[in-house]
């Protein structure tokens, strides 16, 4: 299942790559800092579009461009809907590292591999939860809840609408 995608954060990865371009074309800033600059954004760029999820008969992967999180779908204890603003990471520019690692004050460390701020939080015995931005959330935490059930009948999988 692909993830949702923001038109803002489509149009602002845009905008900045306009503007470094046209301020390195105009001599206002270095040239090759310019570049370089557009060479990361359109790093970013391709993973912020590569984010898909994929549930299969034994693993739930949250795949992207550098930084994929995978989880057998028998260590996987708790999914429920989330909101990214009310987990409250704490961090200068929101995530870190190229698997997006966060703190929260409720639930500690927590991995993301999302591209809004609606999505899900996927956890599982030992391993840091993963926040997830599916384009259904809904259809997608069903199918999750079908299949991790035929490994443990009591997982806490929260199957209604928030």
């Amino acid at each position: 299942m692909a993830s949702r995608l923001s038109a803002g954060v489509l149009g602002l990865y845009l905008i900045l790559m306009g503007a470094l371009v046209y301020l390195g074309a105009r001599g206002l800033v270095n040239l090759l800092v310019s570049e370089v600059l557009v060479a990361a954004l359109i790093l970013y760029l391709g993973r912020y579009l590569t984010t898909r999820y994929r549930l299969d008969a034994e693993t739930f992967g949250a795949l992207r461009l550098f930084g994929s999180r995978r989880m057998r779908l028998e260590e996987i204890r708790h999914a429920s809907h989330a909101n990214l603003r009310d987990l409250a990471p704490v961090s200068f520019i929101g995530s870190w590292g190229w698997r997006g690692r966060m703190w929260s004050p409720r639930i500690g460390p927590f991995d993301t591999v999302h591209t809004t701020s609606e999505g899900l939080l996927v956890s599982g015995g030992d391993r840091v939860p993963v926040f997830i931005s599916p384009k259904d959330p809904e259809a997608f935490l069903t199918e999750l809840s079908r299949r991790v059930r035929s490994y443990h009948p009591d997982v806490d999988i929260e199957t209604g609408p928030t």
